[in-house]
């Protein structure tokens, strides 16, 4: 299944770039995340590029204000509408957008199917929310899909966008020195990932499987699948029954 979707990935991302534009009332966090490994490589051979956006930009009060009381005496603040609204209204107009992403711990939870699927996306809007949530209008009426990455609540949605960009950006043909490395991961085709070891072959006496040290690629491959179901079945039953 997923070598069909790295084939389809491929033609579909010939002279295509990804472009993720982040709405945030804090683009610091993203320097980190997005300086280093897999997304810093991407950037440099140029199949992705992410900006960030201050939504306090966009605020027309004095003091840049993004926040204010909810309607109805609930505790906590709630992201304003317009700083939001004309953001996004701004980057509508510049270019067509595949989704507006909204992460929020509503939303339709972030699994491997999910990742496949978005990273076939070549624009894409992503809004880190804040203190209760954002004004439901922008839900109603710019947001076009909501995700999670967890049944928790972080405190903003930068750290889900940064997890959520990981997760697809790593996925376009060219990131990764060896695109067939994906191919393993776990969760594709619904199934943990096998054991992995490396050299020394005996460390303290503990050794390595003798099969994967037989070059017989089949008899390798038997076992790799062999003990993902057995892992799979073993850690995470829900995932082994939805086969």
């Amino acid at each position: 299944m997923f070598k069909n979707f790295l084939r389809f990935h491929t033609f579909a991302q010939i002279q295509i770039k990804m472009r993720i534009d982040i709405l945030t009332i804090f683009p610091e966090m993203f320097e980190g995340p997005f300086s280093h490994s897999i997304i810093k490589r991407a950037k440099e051979k140029n199949v992705v590029e992410i900006f960030t956006h201050n939504i306090r930009d966009y605020s027309t009060s004095k003091h840049k204000s993004v926040d204010d009381y909810p309607f109805g005496g609930d505790a906590g603040m709630v992201m304003m509408i317009e700083p939001i609204a004309l953001c996004i209204e701004k980057l509508k107009s510049e270019r067509k957008y595949d989704e507006v992403i909204y992460m929020s711990p509503d939303g339709e939870l972030l699994d491997q199917k999910l990742s496949n699927k978005c990273s076939l996306f070549n624009n894409i809007i992503i809004l880190c929310g804040h203190y209760k949530g954002i004004d439901e209008r922008i839900s109603e009426h710019f947001i076009t899909k909501e995700i999670s990455i967890g049944d928790y609540v972080l405190s903003g949605g930068e750290l889900a966008a940064a997890v959520f960009c990981d997760s697809i950006i790593r996925l376009i043909p060219g990131v990764l020195n060896d695109e067939t490395s994906a191919l393993s991961d776990s969760f594709q085709d619904n199934l943990l990932s096998p054991p992995v070891y490396t050299r020394p072959a005996d460390f303290r006496g503990w050794k390595v499987p003798e099969i994967l040290l037989s070059g017989n690629e089949k008899l390798i491959k038997e076992w790799q699948m062999e003990k993902a179901i057995e892992r799979t079945k073993q850690r995470r039953q829900g995932l082994f029954n939805s086969h």
